[in-house]
């Protein structure tokens, strides 16, 4: 069963009465009156993350993953609560001290506090994150209009190839592997960037499960396509290079997830203003569609303006 199946034959209709809902279709809860936001997010070793080598490492992957969900929604994160499930195997006092030691530094990293949280003994690892922020208006999904610009921020790609270089299905030098390495478990979160959506956005979004796979659902209940161009999807020199040496398909590997960039639309007029914004904060904004009505096929299109056929789906939640 899909994730959008399990939600709508068994939880959508329960929680009709709850405007803060959203319905079960955004990635937080808003209660506009109280001016909150939280979301909640779990991460399973084996599925979110392959192993626990480097507890340090995959705290911080955690926690930015988390709030990015508040963070494409125009809302600075505020307070943090976590939950962790394991064994003494897990939770060595030497693990727990890295780990204790890597929330600190995001913490002072992205102004967030500790509020609490859960620990359970259990013999699969996973973490469990609520993030809380204050906000009076948040930026939707499903908001897009006809012709609205379709932008994304920083470089997709990065986190997909540093997973396939800790599987040992991709061999680099060492600093390559490192960046990439870096990448998959230090995403580059958006957060000065996050306040101006609020007056640029008609939609916003955070890419975890793959470019084209949460631009679907970006648009999912409306009577909208898309079209976008591979050319404009940006990635990283470094990923650049490994394309061109290898031969890669670029919609590949940005379709894969683990990229927590902001996937946002916002009308033509605005797109002079988003540019000198990007400038200005030092972070790379690319427009790299169109929305268009929904009598058109979403399109992928190459440099010769061919459709492109996508073979990656992105992450999809099976149960």
């Amino acid at each position: 069963m899909h994730e959008f199946e399990l939600i709508n034959n068994y939880f959508s209709n329960i929680s009709k009465k709850n405007k803060a809902a959203l319905n079960l279709n955004d990635d937080v809860f808003f209660d506009k009156k109280k001016g909150l936001v939280i979301s909640v997010d779990t991460y399973n070793i084996g599925t979110h993350f392959i192993d626990f080598k480097r507890p340090d490492l995959v705290i911080k992957k955690i926690l930015r993953s988390s709030i990015s969900d508040l963070i494409c929604k125009g809302v600075e994160p505020k307070y943090y609560f976590i939950a962790g499930s394991g064994n003494k195997k897990n939770f060595t006092k030497n693990n727990l001290k890295k780990i204790s030691n890597s929330l600190r530094e995001e913490q002072k990293k992205y102004d967030l506090l500790l509020g609490g949280g859960d620990t359970t003994f259990s013999n699969k690892l996973s973490f469990t994150i609520t993030s809380v922020g204050y906000s009076k208006k948040i930026i939707y999904r499903n908001q897009s209009n006809v012709n609205n610009d379709i932008y994304v921020t920083g470089n997709l790609g990065d986190s997909f190839i540093g997973l396939q270089v800790l599987k040992n299905k991709i061999k680099l030098n060492k600093s390559k592997e490192k960046y990439f390495i870096n990448k998959y478990y230090m995403p580059d979160i958006q957060n000065k960037f996050s306040k101006n959506l609020l007056s640029l956005a008609s939609s916003s979004m955070d890419i975890s499960d793959g470019l084209i796979a949460d631009l679907n659902k970006l648009i999912n209940k409306q009577n909208v396509s898309y079209k976008i161009y591979e050319k404009f999807i940006p990635v990283s020199k470094n990923l650049n290079n490994l394309i061109n040496s290898k031969n890669l398909k670029k919609i590949d590997l940005v379709s894969n997830g683990d990229d927590y960039q902001i996937l946002f639309t916002a009308k033509p007029k605005n797109a002079r203003i988003i540019n000198k914004l990007g400038k200005s904060l030092d972070i790379k904004i690319s427009k790299i569609g169109t929305i268009l009505s929904g009598k058109n096929k979403s399109l992928i299109l190459d440099q010769k303006g061919r459709e492109i056929a996508n073979n990656a789906d992105g992450y999809i939640h099976q149960f």
